[in-house]
């Protein structure tokens, strides 16, 4: 079985989700083969550096002893831990994929992307996104001390959490020209993504084509979301607090 989750958005600003998101390390998600996290499982990620900080390593320990278990666990950058890097990677034991993402089973082809970068109708958005993603700006931010880029995280999240409030909505949804191309670039393939919190599967017709587009939940205080392929289906199954009354 492959699982796949996006958009936990984990900081200590979140105890619910994640306790959720152990919870389901420790035991459903070692039920699969593999498990993919279509980016921000991090509320804000500011360099690996800060891999020790406790709530980091908390994480990260977690991330490692159910890969040491036989679970094997990819991740995508999404808007909010678009840093994450070796550092990371080396102490996690996640491995780090290229956005997007094509994963060919036995039975079926999956393209997998945060989502993110078809929000082409949100010119703010995208201005950020071309920002934060460019080699040089991203040298200069890691060069900051930790305190440094800690508050200039805040400030984003404050920037990010007012522009949402303004838009009325938490995320712009895909542009729907541009995800066509995207289905036809990719051949077809079942699309699976995060980014939007708008949970659905969109059915497309392209070129004469039927493609499905399996938008993941993001993860809330009191429950979570993965998507599970089984082989022959994707269905969603609830993530809940195991231990809540």
């Amino acid at each position: 079985m492959i699982f796949f989750v996006s958009d936990l958005h984990l900081s200590p600003r979140s105890p619910g989700a994640t306790r959720l998101f152990l919870q389901f390390l420790g035991a459903r998600a070692r039920e699969a083969d593999e498990l993919f996290i279509l980016g921000d499982l991090f509320e804000a990620w500011i360099g690996d550096d800060d891999c020790t900080e406790p709530f980091n390593a908390e994480i990260i320990a977690a991330l490692r002893a159910a890969g040491d278990s036989g679970l094997k666990i990819s991740a995508l950058h999404g808007n909010r831990d678009f840093l994450l890097g070796s550092g990371f990677s080396a102490a996690s034991g996640v491995k780090l994929l290229h956005d997007p993402y094509i994963l060919s089973t036995a039975e079926w082809q999956f393209v997998l992307s945060h989502g993110d970068a078809l929000c082409l109708d949100d010119a703010e958005y995208m201005a950020f996104r071309a920002q934060v993603r460019h080699p040089e700006w991203q040298a200069a931010l890691l060069a900051k001390p930790l305190n440094e880029r800690r508050a200039i995280a805040a400030h984003m999240r404050e920037v990010s959490e007012s522009s949402q409030r303004a838009k009325q909505s938490p995320c712009t949804d895909l542009q729907a020209a541009a995800t066509d191309d995207f289905l036809r670039e990719h051949g077809y393939a079942t699309f699976i993504h995060g980014h939007t919190h708008q949970p659905a599967k969109h059915d497309h017709i392209v070129d004469g084509i039927h493609v499905e587009r399996w938008v993941l939940a993001d993860w809330h205080e009191d429950r979570g979301e993965c998507l599970i392929w089984d082989g022959e289906a994707l269905s969603r199954q609830a993530i809940i607090d195991e231990n809540r009354p």
